[in-house]
Order: C-alpha cells, then structure tokens, then sequence
C-alpha cells in the first residue's frame, strides 16, 4: 500500500483536503500521495518563513554545522534517496545514485561557502566627506527564498535551492516539481530531524503549479528561485518585477567535432550526456556539428553508442535508458523525430517506442530549422549536421535562443581559444561534453536559458544582500 506523505509548514506536518497520486513514471503504478497544496497553504508557510527570520538567522556557524550534517546524512542514506530519485523520476539507478552522491557534495560546498563568508572593509576617506569614519558592507540575507524545482532533478536540484539558502541565513518555501515530490518532502524530513534545523526555515508545500503563482506574487517572498522550462520562467519573471527572481532554464546543447580528433573517442565521450537520464537535463547534447571528413565515422560510432545503451525499467541496475517523465512527452519526442525525417533527415537509429520507451535516436542530414535542432528536445535523441568551416560551424552553434553550455573538440589549441571567445554561452567545454558540471562552479545560461549563476557560492550571492555599515569615529 502506498504511502500518504505529509507537507512541511513550520513546526507541522500538514494534510490537505485533496490528495494527488505520484505516479512511476514507468510502469504507472502508484508511489504514494500527497495534499494538494493550496494558496492558504502557501499563506501559512510563508508566514512559518517570515517568523523565522524576524528571530534572525541561527549563527553563521550553526547554519555550517546543520550543513555538514546534511552531508554526513545524505552519505549515510544514499541508497534510499537513490531508491526514492529513481522511482520517482523513473531515473536508471544507477543514475539515481550518482545524483544522490552529487548531492552531497552540494551540501558540503554550500557549508564550506556559509564558513568563508566575509565583510568588505572600505575607504570612506577616499573621499574628503570620509573622514574619521570606517564603513564594511556586510552579507545579510535577503529574505524569504521561494524555490521552485524541476522533476529531473528531485534531489540535488532542490539541494542546490536550499543549502545555499541555509548557508545565507534565508528560510525556504519550496514547490517541488507535482511529478517528483517524495525525495523533496524526505529532504526536509531529514534537516528537520536529524539536522537541527529549526522549524520555519524549510517549508513543503506540494501544490499544483497554476497555485505557484500565488508563492511567486507573495509579497512577505524576496526571491524566487527557479528551474525549469523558459516560457514558465520567464512569465514568472514578468509576474515578479520588484522581486530577485533566479531563473535556471532550458538549452539544446550544440557540439562541433573537428577533424583533428578521434571521431570514436568524441562519440564516446558524448554517448551518456546525449543519453543519460534520456537526455532529461538542461545540459543534454541535443545539436553536434561534425567536419564533413569525419561525418561518416563520426555517425555510424554515435549509433554504435546508442544502440549499446541498456532500455527498460529504472530499477535494473543494468538500464542505461527508461522511460520520459510521462507518456505524452514520449509521443511528442517522437513526434519531432518523424517531422524530422520527413523533412530530410535520415534516422540512423532509434526512432522506435518498446513497452512505452524512446529507443535512443540518432538523426543525421539534420538542418537548423528542424524542431529537433533548434529548439529543447529533452528526450533521447541526438541530431547530427555536417560543416567544412570551422567559423561556420561555431556560427550555427551560437544562432540559438538558447545559451547554457556549449562544447568544441578539437586538439588545436587556437581553435579551442577562438571558441572559448566567440560561443556565447554560459559555459564552453573543450574536448569535453556540454553536459559536464561539477556542483561547486558557476552553472547558467544567457538568452532563454536564464538570467543567473548556480553552484553555492554565486547562489549564496543572490540569496543576500549588501548592507553598507558607516560608523563616526
């Protein structure tokens, strides 16, 4: 029998007249329930929140404690919130895992950040008018964050919102994606019981998202934090003018592959980050550009690739792919993958839905204006296109409404140099997968991937404020 979790709203754990079922995105069978949140809910929550903060932030010290305690109890608990992470979000386990393992690794970045946090000293008599006076800016927090997380991340997309959080001393209203919420609700669980944080500072509130919006127009809410796609985002951020709104959004990751490289090795190095997790992440290879004298080998390595990929069901330790978050996106990935071949681009392999999973796909002859080009496929498929100028190749790779990550491979030291300056991009990877990010460094997008910085320290950052302190001698 599935279980029936409850909300977290200050020191309560909170029902709700409605329930809404969580389903295995897999095989559809029920994982359990939660409320169906609504605006009072948010109400109350916010004001768990802001009476939290009107007692002040627990010192900078505890706030780090609370976080390395969260680190040693994810460390401890890795296999249940993998279990939770893969069941959820029908994530291959072995995938959950690493999530899980990256998680801990947030947390203890985001301790070490709450650590190293430090005053500016100034110059006051820089200027005659200083005299006699000494001024500090001081970090203070910002406020109420409210964080709103996607489904492809359960657990270290929601660590990402809320250690930093913790770590600048703001309390937390999160709205955790309605299709993945258990690991969220146990996350909170575990800072409350086990962590010694204090009731108010992380509050669950699991509501439908059209409800969201009432957390978004809050007026007691500072920030809001989110991941997700662009269209909600950016409507989020026109919803919120006067607010600090993070958004972290979408890419269709473009690779160039020049021919100075091994056309297996690059293929190799791309087979997870086109596949992994089927190709669920903002960061996913999405548009690879290869010279025309290594597009042959290049495509037939990247189907070779492909078709060694493990399908089926997330709990077997062996699948490397299973299914989308829900039928309909599988039919309309599949979709995109028939409106491209039909309009010239040839399916190399893949393409084919078996017991409600994409086969991971390979498209070559693929043009700029296809969907499965130019805009976020977030499924299973990888489109190849040919070039024979590298100018033109980084060119095409910059003509998107996106700008997340980007990579090049090549062994030519200047080309790598000319596509670290020229690929407008959050971040460019040279002779590694746009797909790569480590929890600690600066992660975001320009254009339609986003407006801010994630990794603890540039989210701690926007999480707080500077306050000019001026004191007469």
């Amino acid at each position: 029998m599935s279980k029936h979790h409850l909300m977290v709203i200050g020191a309560n754990r909170v029902d709700s007249a409605e329930a809404t079922e969580v389903l295995s995105p897999y095989d559809g069978r029920v994982l359990g329930t939660v409320p169906t949140g609504t605006a009072e809910h948010i109400d109350a929550s916010v004001a768990a929140a802001k009476a939290a903060l009107a007692g002040g932030p627990p010192p900078t010290h505890e706030r780090a404690s609370i976080l390395d305690r969260l680190a040693e109890a994810l460390t401890a608990r890795q296999e249940e919130f993998a279990q939770s992470i893969s069941a959820e979000a029908a994530k291959p386990i072995s995938t959950a895992r690493v999530e899980a393992s990256r998680a801990v690794d947030t947390a203890r970045f985001s301790a070490a950040v709450a650590r190293t946090m430090v005053s500016e000293a100034l110059t006051p008599d820089a200027s005659s008018a200083g005299v006699a006076k000494t001024a500090f800016v001081k970090k203070v927090p910002i406020g109420v964050v409210g964080a709103i997380t996607p489904f492809n991340f359960p657990l270290n997309l929601v660590c990402h919102k809320v250690a930093p959080a913790i770590a600048a001393g703001c309390p937390v209203v999160l709205k955790p994606a309605s299709a993945t919420p258990l690991t969220a609700i146990r996350l909170a669980e575990v800072l409350l019981d086990e962590c010694g944080l204090l009731p108010g500072w992380i509050n669950v509130v699991t509501c439908p998202g059209r409800t969201a919006t009432h957390l978004v127009e809050h007026d007691d809410v500072a920030m809001i934090t989110f991941t997700g796609s662009p269209p909600v985002g950016w409507n989020i951020r026109a919803t919120a003018p006067r607010k600090k709104v993070s958004l972290e959004l979408g890419n269709n990751s473009p690779i160039v592959v020049e021919p100075d490289v091994d056309p297996l090795v690059a293929a190799a190095k791309l087979k997870i980050a086109a596949f992994g997790y089927a190709g669920q992440t903002c960061i996913s290879t999405q548009r690879v550009y290869v010279h025309e004298s290594i597009a042959t080998a290049f495509t037939e390595a990247m189907a070779d690739q492909a078709r060694s990929l493990s399908v089926g069901d997330p709990n077997d330790p062996t699948t490397d792919v299973s299914s989308l978050i829900d039928p309909g996106e599988t039919e309309r990935v599949a979709s995109w993958v028939d409106e491209a071949t039909a309009a010239g681009a040839t399916l190399v392999c893949g393409g084919t839905v078996v017991e409600g999973v994409l086969a991971p796909t390979v498209l070559a002859d693929v043009t700029d204006d296809m969907k499965v080009s130019c805009v976020e496929v977030f499924g299973p498929v990888v489109g190849i296109a040919t070039y024979t100028d590298y100018e033109d190749a980084l060119t095409r790779a910059n003509a998107s409404d996106y700008g997340l990550q980007a990579a090049v491979f090549t062994n030519d030291v200047g080309k790598a140099l000319r596509a670290a300056e020229v690929l407008d991009f959050g971040g460019v990877l040279i002779n590694e997968s746009p797909s790569w990010r480590a929890d600690h460094l600066p992660y975001g997008g320009i254009r339609d991937s986003g407006n801010t910085r994630e990794g603890p320290a540039y989210a701690v950052r926007e999480m707080t404020e500077d306050r000019l302190i001026v004191i007469q001698a």
